[in-house]
């Protein structure tokens, strides 16, 4: 493979980036009282101690086989090597007293560092077969990644466990709310990157696909607190016909009454910050699993959108263009929308107006990822990366649906159009929410 670094990512640029997105995930650990490090605040993640030797692991790992660099201790680097997201309904239960203790993983993690450094300051060369643009985007994605994963494993948290202040208040003026529904004319989607576009993507993300869609009707914003309290009210959660068997039977199991951001009761909802419990914003999206958001769709009659009819109505435009982000081909900024970590909980639907599509869609990057009816799987040609065979072909079981969009804590490398995230549909904690289409 010819080696090729783009203009806009030189060796410098991409060490930066690899410093700044280092930076970012170090934040979050400085965040934590040291007994909240061996806490596990989701039953299917590790404790939180794994993902301190986790990032730095994956980053020797991957760069050691790009590299041909000796191992750098062999049992860390297999220890904290690989997470979980349990696709057979395994969870982890190993007690705290199995993990190291903090000294030898931050010991471990600044000899992985220091190497890392090295090879890219001192140029060395990278394996023949695969190109060091890369392998680099890989480790700084992946690292990125885990620092949205942390923030929702922080916010499960107890408040005494973690140090931070609650988020200032959202910018205004929001845009106005003018019609609830907006109907996309026909036309087609492309989903997917272009193999031989020379831009990074991960393996998903590649074998582009044109879909032809008939009209639709797709909500203007995300469906809100708000609108979600309707649905709590009218007894949405206890109502069988709304649920499959299999949703009905895992809230029934885990006793789930609303959503896992809510705490209170029936006309004292707050809404579980990151370090502050709060009144609920009814304005701001909800963040639920995809159960509770497909009962929600049952019960005023409408449905999820696919991942094509997302990309039509959020990157297409009436001229039969399509955009690299909603609002055109210029680079993420603040004013596009609730993202790139600079906040931790949803703002009001509308807060960012300079983020809206083509099609008049509020906000379809950021401020929560958005639920699809797609089922996860590979685009046409799917080959899998050497390195990371199982990042994504692993989840190709059909338990897993695609997100698209973004949250307050995607970065925005991972903001492009091509980008998928995926997870199973009764995953309650991670900030997606959802909107509504209709034929």
């Amino acid at each position: 493979m010819t080696q090729t670094l783009r203009p806009t990512e030189t060796p410098e640029i991409l060490a930066a980036r690899l410093a700044d997105a280092r930076a970012r995930t170090d934040e979050f650990f400085a965040l934590l009282t040291p007994e909240a490090l061996y806490e596990r605040p989701i039953p299917e993640r590790h404790r939180l101690v794994f993902y301190l030797g986790h990032l730095e692991a994956f980053d020797g790992n991957l760069l050691r086989q790009a590299y041909g660099l000796a191992p750098f201790h062999p049992t860390y680097d297999k220890l904290f090597a690989f997470g979980i997201d349990p696709t057979d309904g395994g969870l982890p239960n190993e007690p705290a007293s199995e993990w190291p203790r903090p000294e030898p993983i931050h010991a471990y993690n600044a000899r992985v560092r220091e190497a890392v450094d090295e090879c890219l300051a001192k140029r060395r060369p990278i394996h023949p077969e695969h190109d060091e643009a890369t392998i680099l985007n890989m480790a700084i994605e992946h690292r990125l990644m885990h620092a949205e994963t942390l923030a929702y494993l922080l916010h499960r948290l107890p408040y005494g466990m973690k140090r931070g202040k609650p988020d200032p208040p959202p910018p205004g003026p929001r845009a106005e709310m003018r019609e609830s529904m907006i109907r996309i004319p026909t036309g087609s989607a492309t989903l997917g990157r272009d193999r031989g576009s020379g831009l990074f993507g991960w393996d998903n993300e590649f074998g582009q696909k044109v879909v032809d869609l008939p009209e639709f009707s797709i909500g203007a914003h995300k469906v809100t607190n708000r609108q979600f309290s309707d649905f709590m009210r009218a007894g949405g959660y206890g109502e069988r016909r709304l649920w499959s068997d299999e949703d009905w039977a895992w809230k029934e199991r885990e006793g789930i009454r609303q959503p896992a951001f809510w705490t209170g009761e029936e006309g004292s909802w707050h809404y579980r910050g990151m370090f502050a419990e709060g009144p609920l914003p009814m304005e701001a999206p909800v963040y639920v699993s995809l159960a509770e958001a497909s009962a929600f769709a049952r019960w005023v009659g409408r449905t999820l959108p696919t991942e094509a009819q997302f990309h039509r109505a959020a990157y297409g435009t009436p001229s039969g263009e399509e955009r690299e982000y909603p609002w055109g081909n210029d680079a993420p900024g603040p004013e596009h929308g609730n993202f790139d970590l600079r906040r931790y909980d949803p703002t009001p639907v509308g807060s960012f107006p300079k983020g809206t599509s083509a099609f008049g869609l509020l906000e379809p990057v950021g401020n929560g990822w958005e639920w699809t009816s797609s089922v996860f799987g590979p685009f046409e040609g799917f080959k899998a990366h050497p390195f990371y065979a199982g990042y994504s072909a692993d989840f190709f079981d059909g338990k897993h649906y695609v997100m698209k969009g973004g949250s307050p804590r995607t970065a925005a490398s991972m903001l492009r159009r091509s980008f998928r995230n995926w997870f199973q549909p009764r995953y309650p904690y991670v900030y997606a929410t959802f909107r509504l289409v209709s034929a």
